[in-house]
């Protein structure tokens, strides 16, 4: 399958999805931009109300979304960045085997590849993953995330309804 996929890519790299790659590199630059603004300017565990629902809470994630597995031991950090070089692997693949007019789904991947990297980034230099925005109802309290984290929830949420809409495909391409 991966054989036929190369085999049918788009013969330049502008007429294939890798000309979305892009959107990655300013998702990974605004994402690395506002991590280094965080842990420069914020204190540490301490919230900095912004308006009612929204804090700057800069603090430290050792483990994936949510925080899972971050008092795993230690082995999750080499473990989440090599599946976080897989999955970048992975869509650079599939942006270099589609048509660069499959807009919404290249934008899907591209931000899955920024998010994915910007976090690798974080990984490999400290262990963690640099987190700063809080959203929270009353004492409820959204697990902090940064803008990787959102490039990567938006991103995956264009892929969601691209699935739905797939059907298109033919037609955008076009």
């Amino acid at each position: 399958m991966l054989k036929e996929l190369w085999a049918k890519r788009p013969q330049s790299w502008q007429a294939s999805g890798c000309k979305w790659v892009w959107v990655a590199v300013v998702a990974l630059v605004i994402d690395q931009v506002t991590k280094i603004w965080a842990s420069t300017s914020l204190t540490y565990m301490d919230p900095v109300p912004l308006m009612p629902y929204l804090n700057l809470f800069y603090v430290h994630n050792e483990g994936a979304a949510f925080s899972f597995l971050a008092n795993a031991g230690g082995w999750q950090r080499w473990g989440f960045a090599v599946f976080a070089l897989a999955v970048s692997a992975g869509l650079l693949f599939m942006l270099r085997t589609q048509s660069a007019g499959l807009k919404r789904l290249n934008l899907s991947y591209a931000l899955i590849l920024g998010g994915a990297i910007g976090n690798l980034i974080d990984r490999v230099l400290y262990g963690y993953v640099i987190d700063f925005i809080d959203f929270y109802v009353g004492n409820w309290h959204w697990p902090a995330f940064n803008i990787a984290d959102s490039a990567i929830c938006v991103g995956a949420g264009l892929m969601i309804l691209d699935a739905f809409l797939q059907p298109k495909h033919t037609e955008e391409a076009k």
